[in-house]
């Protein structure tokens, strides 16, 4: 099929129709349709403010949805993609017990059985077939879930999402689990070409086998559909004869997949009704509502995702995807939908889009995008500010509007670049992420003040960093004075921050007269080089600054005399800092060797097994590879004569395709120049059977 023009469009209303529902859906998960219906009513909105949790929250729906494609990218860019590739992406993304999965325990929750398969070494499909794990196991809902990347991948090619979809499922699942997932990914497919939704249900039953279950109850609830008019009675039936207590386990894949078809039955050009129908439902209800949302936001654009309430506005395109590559945990639908788009495109052997606006991070190039930005604390009563995407000069652009702002007054616009303070209200689900921005890095932004404007402004760059008790402290950049009609571009090589993470960036806004009105255009945002810092124990009380590293250790931990503590019972554990977008750099430590088979230092590290590692063996040889899946291939190796528990100088450097290290004087390095190589990433620290520490780490340019 021809990638219809509008794709990018299509792929970000399909993103953000996802996000919708998991975000509505996720605060009354499992509660039964009786509960709903007592406490809340019918779900015509968010109601997360009514149940006093947070609105942008880590949770597998989008977490899977939107890690697992990545398999693409490290293997093949091709339909064939296998599941033992897929699987072996598990065991890069997934930190065992902290991201991703519903980590329920052994034969209860299905994705936390495939995952102890795979790590004892049984690849996919072994790992999720019913065969291995038993039929209850095998046909629970992770499948369905996660299977709305494989389709917006394939725009107009059902046959392909749903051959990407069944491979990816039989990861974790089997049998009608593995139907309804490749099911409802031909159906999201054909959305991007079709807008009938019995042509769109008629496409994936063609994809699945004739006669199974998943393809008997779209029967019945499509006879329903047509007796009954209203809804709830279709759903009565549904219960009666295929809910929860029909099928065993926890989570059945089933009674759930019916709810979906009835909703996109009883409003099938309708996202804001489907929504209603699917929350208030019940059951399973963030995973069924963002499954929907995905289907009908593809389908019908963003302007469907418009006919209702203000969908987009609180979310304002935020989203958290918590994995082991933590400088991708905290992200935005628009850097999302520009990723999938190029997974789609190289898919059909097209090059990937351009980089708009010269590859800034922040260029809001899709209609109605903040990318997270927002109002910074509270305005004054007098006076009034938003945030909004807007067309400029043939451009997308963020627009931030203020009226009543007196003078010397000011107000801030500003995005998440790590984990808010809202983790600590997280539930179920752990966040993985590490800053995305860095002192020494330069920051950047190309801002305008429109000439409608009624006074001078001033304008400049902003951060929030964390600080003692974890409170957040703004620390402000140089400022420009912007007369109506005027643009510059501000830059700021971002300051030391006592080795505590920056939690946001923005523009902040001051007015130079009383009862000023106007806008301040944002047009892009990014920032550029390697980073300039010390990471240690900072002063003061506070865990962000812990927070800031991926942990797949046993034990890490700042309880002792030394910053970083980390520890590995079994096998080799590794907890990582920095961004998949850092490339040349050099990482300067003393490193203590306690106890183990070996310790080290990883650079350029791209998830749990796919990194180069310096190391030091108990018996003194010391190592540079690089480790990837399953190899780890030895680049160079020397010996060293080392005490345990004395410090170890190390200074671990990557220049283009040089990766060199010297540790207490000693020095090997490698030039590695196959397409094996690693480009980018950032590092770690790891040890084997035992424990290291080390106190400062200092990163710095090669």
């Amino acid at each position: 099929m021809t990638i219809p023009d509008d794709y990018l469009e299509r792929v970000y209303a399909g993103v953000l129709g996802k996000l919708i529902g998991v975000y509505l859906g996720r605060p009354f998960e499992g509660w039964t349709y009786q509960r709903i219906l007592s406490e809340l009513g019918p779900i015509e909105g968010f109601v997360h403010d009514r149940l006093g949790e947070p609105l942008i929250v880590t949770d597998d729906d989008i977490a899977g949805t939107f890690t697992f494609p990545r398999a693409l990218e490290d293997y093949s860019h091709s339909e064939y993609l296998t599941s033992r590739e897929i699987g072996m992406s598990w065991l890069n993304y997934i930190v065992e017990n902290r991201s991703i999965l519903w980590w329920g325990g052994n034969g209860i929750s299905t994705e936390h059985t495939a995952w102890l398969n795979l790590k004892r070494g049984l690849s996919a499909p072994e790992s999720g077939s019913m065969a291995t794990n038993g039929r209850t196991v095998a046909e629970q809902i992770g499948a369905q879930i996660f299977i709305d990347g494989w389709a917006l991948v394939s725009p107009g090619n059902p046959h392909r999402a749903a051959k990407l979809a069944r491979a990816a499922a039989r990861v974790s699942h089997d049998g009608e689990a593995v139907h309804a997932a490749a099911l409802w990914a031909a159906m999201e497919s054909e959305a991007f070409v079709a807008k009938d939704i019995d042509h769109l249900i008629d496409t994936g039953l063609s994809l699945i086998p004739a006669g199974c279950l998943i393809g008997r109850l779209i029967a019945d609830v499509r006879n329903w559909r047509a007796k009954f008019a209203d809804w709830r009675d279709t759903r009565e039936r549904i219960d009666e004869n295929f809910g929860y207590h029909k099928f065993p386990g926890n989570c059945h894949v089933v009674p759930n997949h019916a709810l979906m078809i009835m909703a996109v039955l009883y409003s099938p050009d309708d996202f804001h009704r489907a929504q209603t129908i699917v929350n208030t439902s019940g059951w399973d209800t963030d995973c069924n509502a963002g499954n929907v949302g995905c289907l009908l936001g593809i389908m019908l654009g963003l302007e469907g995702l418009d006919n209702g309430p203000d969908w987009r506005g609180p979310i304002a395109d935020r989203m958290l995807i918590s994995s082991s590559d933590g400088g991708n945990s905290v992200n935005d639908a628009v850097r999302i939908s520009y990723y999938i788009a190029n997974l789609g495109r190289a898919l059909d052997g097209r090059e990937p889009l351009p980089a708009p606006k010269g590859g800034a991070r922040f260029h809001f190039s899709l209609p109605g995008s903040t990318q997270g930005f927002r109002i910074a604390g509270h305005c004054r009563p007098t006076c009034s500010a938003s945030v909004e995407g807007i067309e400029r000069n043939g451009e997308y652009a963020l627009s931030i509007n203020f009226r009543k702002l007196d003078q010397g007054k000011s107000i801030a616009a500003m995005t998440p670049t790590f984990a808010t303070r809202d983790v600590l209200r997280m539930r179920t689900y752990e966040l993985m992420a590490t800053p995305l921005i860095y002192p020494g890095q330069l920051l950047y932004a190309d801002v305008a003040a429109p000439r409608a404007n009624n006074a001078v402004v001033r304008v400049g760059l902003m951060l929030r960093r964390y600080g003692d008790e974890d409170r957040l402290y703004d620390v402000e950049g140089e400022a420009v004075m912007l007369d109506p009609g005027m643009s510059t571009r501000l830059s700021w090589r971002l300051p030391d921050c006592g080795s505590q993470p920056i939690a946001e960036i923005g523009v902040f806004v001051e007015s130079s007269s009383d009862n000023s009105q106007g806008k301040v255009i944002v047009d892009r945002m990014g920032w550029g080089g390697a980073p300039a810092c010390v990471l240690k124990r900072p002063d003061g009380k506070g865990s962000f600054w812990l927070r800031a590293w991926v942990n797949s250790a046993d034990n890490f931990s700042p309880q002792f005399n030394r910053s970083f503590h980390v520890s590995q019972n079994r096998g080799e554990g590794i907890v990582m800092h920095g961004t998949r977008q850092w490339a040349d750099y050099k990482i300067e430590t003393e490193l203590v060797f306690h106890h183990g088979r070996y310790a080290g230092l990883a650079v350029r590290t791209q998830g749990l097994r796919r990194f180069y590692s310096a190391t030091i063996t108990s018996c003194g040889r010391f190592e540079l590879a690089r480790v990837r899946d399953d190899c780890r291939d030895i680049l160079a190796a020397d010996k060293l004569s080392f005490e345990l528990g004395e410090p170890i100088s190390m200074t671990f450097k990557a220049k283009g395709n040089l990766i060199s290290v010297r540790a207490n004087g000693k020095s090997i390095e490698a030039d590695d120049s196959t397409s094996q190589a690693f480009l980018s990433g950032g590092f770690g620290l790891l040890v084997a059977d035992g424990a290291m520490s080390v106190d400062a780490i200092k990163v710095s340019g090669s």
